[in-house]
């Protein structure tokens, strides 16, 4: 194996670790000190207490060590939501909030600095997509988030900041990372993946058999309404996406999960109710009702209360499975994007 300097260290998996340390006539088991020492929180190779000393040295050169560097930090006095604004090596920052529930933290996470999706509704896409995040950067805010946090992670969300499946491959190795028994030997099961659907993408997990929880953005039932709050709808459609929803099922035996952002006036009317619920029919889905998150950049609006309890009993009339998204952290602007926004501009990039 050829090592650059400044190469990834945290991204690579015991068996790739095993290849280099065997290369450089090291013992194959140092790889697995390692990488432990990497997902226990390691800064530094100089902690690696049982590594040789002229080990650790030859590990500086050649690597470097994955760092989410704390930027700023919001704790709702509501719920006890914590958000925070990380700052990478180059400069980029993503933010990940930590939600408690009865079952445990949940952390949730970016896997891109900035979107490309451009939908209308999320303040991650106003200013485009600056760049993909590696594998390790995305475990970096899992890590970091439990030490700022002090408490454990027991369930992953890839919800915040960008696409996941636009950033496919450094996703599935983050999935590798964090499932490995070696590390934080995460059960897939708790880790859930939202989307805004790109179709290939969804089958390639399938095709992968990864068997996370699948949350789609759907967001309406109509090409025209979606295509409109979500340009990837373009390429293929509702009735597409939903197929494609229903092969990775199929393939994996995981239910799939709709997101609902109930819009006022856009994708909230009786109408609207029925066509989802037809075009679920069947499907063993869930539909998650999202109570929409105000961006001041944004124009579009939450429905009014009467719009969301007619549009629910529409569903519940037609046997949809569906539960509404406890809303935690609004009073410290928990939509991803919305941190990241305020802080760009005192964030200096070297």
């Amino acid at each position: 194996m050829v090592v650059e300097r400044g190469n990834d260290i945290c991204s690579m998996l015991p068996a790739e670790l095993e290849e280099y340390f065997a290369a450089e006539g090291e013992a194959e088991y140092r790889a697995r000190q390692v990488f432990k020492w990497l997902r226990s929180g390691a800064a530094s190779f100089g902690e690696m207490t049982n590594l040789p000393g002229k080990l650790r040295d030859k590990l500086a050169a050649q690597f470097r060590i994955t760092a989410a560097e704390p930027v700023r930090s919001q704790i709702s006095q509501r719920d006890g939501t914590a958000k925070y604004l990380w700052g990478m090596a180059d400069g980029d920052c993503v933010e990940s909030v930590v939600m408690k529930y009865s079952y445990g933290n949940t952390v949730c996470i970016s896997t891109q600095a900035g979107c490309r999706m451009g939908c209308a509704f999320c303040a991650s896409a106003i200013e485009g997509l600056s760049r993909n995040l590696t594998a390790s950067e995305m475990e970096a805010q899992v890590l970091s988030s439990r030490r700022a946090f002090g408490a454990d992670i027991s369930h992953i969300v890839m919800m915040g900041i960008g696409e996941p499946l636009d950033n496919f491959d450094n996703v599935l190795r983050f999935l590798s990372l964090i499932t490995h028994e070696l590390g934080m030997n995460m059960s897939p099961r708790r880790v859930s993946l939202s989307t805004c659907g790109i179709i290939e993408r969804i089958d390639n997990l399938a095709v992968h058999d990864v068997k996370l929880t699948l949350s789609v953005s759907l967001h309406a039932p109509d090409d025209e309404t979606r295509s409109m709050l979500m340009p990837v709808n373009r390429a293929a459609g509702v009735d597409k996406l939903i197929e494609a929803c229903s092969r990775y099922f199929e393939a994996t035996g995981r239910r799939v999960s709709y997101e609902y952002a109930l819009i006022d006036a856009v994708n909230d009317s009786p109408r609207q109710a029925h066509l989802l619920a037809e075009k679920l029919s069947g499907t063993g889905s869930h539909v998650n009702i999202i109570l929409l998150n105000d961006v001041p950049e944004r124009p579009l609006r939450a429905s009014t209360p009467g719009n969301a309890a007619q549009f629910m009993r529409i569903l519940k009339q037609k046997g949809v499975n569906y539960t509404v998204r406890r809303r935690l952290g609004a009073d410290i602007e928990a939509a991803c994007g919305q941190l990241r926004r305020k802080s760009e501009k005192q964030v200096i990039k070297p």
